[in-house]
């Protein structure tokens, strides 16, 4: 039976998919005509908008052609150069945070290799991520970067499953996913983290809160570097001035946290923010309650996003190459496609201090 009816699949998408099967199995070859949609009509019972929907679909995808009053043939699909040209890439949001410098470094990379990029934009959203998916599967593309998305590491593992299935090279990019052996581009959280807390500690910061998201793999890196700098200066870890938050990037969310945090100040002397947008967003929860920083309190960030821009602080970070791991991603998606190595590649990339005028220096602490 072509369609089950039973199935939560829409009618549409299970006789493009079993038309597809036809024509990758050579039962319609190329120059062949297939079934009329009156004839799809009987064959399946579907509505024939439904059937016109399909066949569209085929036809934008490059299966098939229409030619007028003669009907709808199978197309030679000249797949090993159409697949080494297109490469998606799923990211949260092109527009904000460090995906639009990921996706410029894997464009450029892409077009240095006469190859085009198919930017898909998941919100942070396993059911975007999912429908992105399988679009870039329907388009055969030569491989894929995937930013893993604000859900369960199990619903991230469907994503991979996805395109290991169709036999697509996939690149996890900065995030990582536990129980999975793929190439992977990131960087080192944990020291970078490290280093930043280590830098707060030799200003005379005895007393440091953070704040994060624990949900994603980087953050919690992050996390573990800033707690084992503490204690290797012999400073005990505080749980009242961590704050975490289990969940995808949103303004309100940290807004409120920043505020819970800032009612604690007397507990602290400076914070380590998850990210820059938190620091900048813990900065103006700060100034709008009349706390300067970095007289009062200390602030640092972590990526070097948008330093040009105009923010109401100038913020010490810890600058991530973003750039160059959009490049690097690219550049092992290539590396799979050419059978240039078997194994899983993990490349790690260093990060490093930029030092502007967040962090009071504390001398009575030096």
């Amino acid at each position: 039976m072509i369609i089950d009816r039973n199935s939560p699949v829409p009618n549409y998408y299970q006789l493009q998919t079993w038309l597809i099967e036809q024509i990758e199995q050579g039962i319609f070859k190329p120059q062949d005509k297939i079934p009329t949609e009156a004839e799809l009509v009987e064959i399946t019972g579907l509505a024939r908008a439904t059937i016109r929907q399909a066949i569209q679909n085929l036809v934008n995808m490059g299966y098939v052609e229409r030619k007028r009053k003669f009907g709808t043939f199978v197309l030679s699909r000249k797949n090993d150069k159409t697949k080494r040209s297109m490469v998606g890439i799923l990211i949260p949001d092109i527009r904000v945070g460090y995906a639009p410098e990921l996706a410029r470094g894997a464009e450029d990379e892409a077009s240095q290799n006469q190859q085009s990029l198919i930017l898909c934009n998941t919100d942070d959203l396993f059911v975007k991520a999912e429908y992105h998916a399988n679009r870039l599967i329907e388009n055969k593309v030569a491989g894929v970067i995937f930013v893993p998305t604000a859900a369960s590491d199990e619903k991230n593992r469907l994503i991979i499953e996805k395109f290991e299935k169709a036999n697509i090279p996939l690149v996890l990019a900065d995030r990582n996913i536990a129980g999975v052996n793929i190439d992977h581009v990131t960087t080192d959280n944990f020291n970078g983290a490290y280093k930043l807390t280590d830098y707060l500690i030799k200003k005379g910061h005895k007393n440091i809160a953070i704040i994060l998201s624990d949900l994603f793999s980087t953050e919690r890196d992050r996390l573990e570097g800033y707690k084992k700098a503490l204690l290797d200066n012999g400073f005990e870890i505080n749980p009242d001035i961590i704050i975490t938050h289990n969940g995808r990037f949103a303004e309100r969310h940290y807004l409120e946290l920043a505020s819970k945090l800032l009612k604690r100040k007397k507990k602290f002397t400076a914070i380590f923010t998850g990210h820059d947008r938190i620091a900048y967003l813990v900065s103006s929860v700060a100034i709008e309650k009349e706390i300067c920083i970095p007289e009062e309190i200390s602030i640092v960030g972590y990526d070097d996003l948008n330093p040009a821009c105009k923010h109401q602080i100038s913020l010490t970070t810890m600058h991530q190459p973003i750039y160059e791991m959009g490049r690097e991603s690219l550049k092992l998606i290539n590396g799979r496609i050419k059978g240039e190595f078997q194994k899983p590649q993990s490349i790690v990339l260093e990060s490093h201090l930029i030092e502007r005028s967040s962090v009071k220096v504390i001398k009575g602490n030096l």
